[in-house]
């Protein structure tokens, strides 16, 4: 039996054994669905050729400053990607994670850093997950209005070309400001995270409900650039004695005890579930 397929075993039998299922995510977990791989310059510029022109990088692109300073150009990087996340299927593999927490005393929790909204597509509860870096479905107003809002009622045209959007931008109808997607970005201290706060508060009240040992943690393409999701699912296992199933094709490091994957996602949620069924 090779490694990999011993420490699948050992997964399944976690989670046969487990009361509760966190599930940490990070971007690749979509990249089974199809959705782009941003890691380093090249994977990023591979799928906005644009920007490879004008030499920014994802951390220049995703910058507050462009709603200030360049609107169309903000939005046409924020509005392709809401348009590519509304039209992308969740893969398999979050059909198989709701499954196995549907069997389990007090089910599942995710704590992800993606913005993409698949798990909520695929089916997860809105009050069963906590977005660490908000959500592209949700928007904030740039204006005086603090509400939250969501973003279903705006849709954005982008040049295919350029990847600049077409007016009109997104406005804010109480007040006619600009709105910009309730996301995270970097140098952003603008950012509205009272949602991800309450989001937050959700998750402490479920970890604080389930028993020490009983705690499953699956943790699926969560690097370290940026690590949150690791950090996270690491202290939740410590802290809950449950056990750490990391899922990283590129960054399997694991702490003593905890199982290491180096698979993609669907590749090892599949394999945990042919080792489930073989009992």
């Amino acid at each position: 039996m090779t490694v990999t397929r011993q420490e699948l075993r050992r997964a399944a039998d976690v989670l046969r054994s487990a009361d509760a299922l966190l599930v940490g995510a990070g971007a690749g977990m979509g990249v089974d669905s199809g959705l782009p791989d941003f890691r380093g310059n090249e994977g990023f510029w591979r799928a906005y050729p644009a920007y490879a022109k004008l030499g920014l990088d994802f951390a220049s692109m995703a910058n507050p400053r462009w709603f200030e300073q360049d609107p169309e150009f903000a939005w046409g990087f924020y509005g392709h990607r809401l348009g590519l996340y509304r039209a992308t299927n969740p893969h398999p593999g979050f059909a198989l994670l709701r499954t196995w927490a549907s069997r389990m005393r007090h089910g599942a929790f995710v704590f992800t850093s993606n913005v993409d909204g698949q798990f909520q597509k695929a089916g997860f509860p809105e009050e069963r997950l906590l977005e660490v870096h908000g959500s592209i479905h949700h928007m904030q107003c740039l204006g005086s209005c603090p509400d939250i809002r969501s973003a279903a009622a705006y849709s954005v045209e982008v040049e295919p070309e350029t990847f600049r959007a077409r007016p009109p931008l997104p406005m804010c109808a109480s007040c006619g400001s600009l709105l910009r997607p309730n996301i995270l970005m970097f140098g952003d201290w603008g950012w509205d995270g009272s949602r991800t706060v309450e989001q937050e508060r959700r998750l402490t009240q479920w970890l604080d409900a389930v028993s020490p040992g009983t705690l499953a943690v699956v943790e699926c393409g969560a690097g370290t650039a940026i690590p949150s999701v690791r950090h996270f699912c690491e202290s939740a296992a410590v802290g809950s004695k449950g056990t750490l199933i990391r899922i990283n094709v590129r960054e399997p490091q694991v702490p003593t005890g905890a199982i290491s994957l180096p698979l993609r996602a669907l590749e090892a949620l599949q394999g945990i579930a042919e080792e489930m069924e073989r009992g």
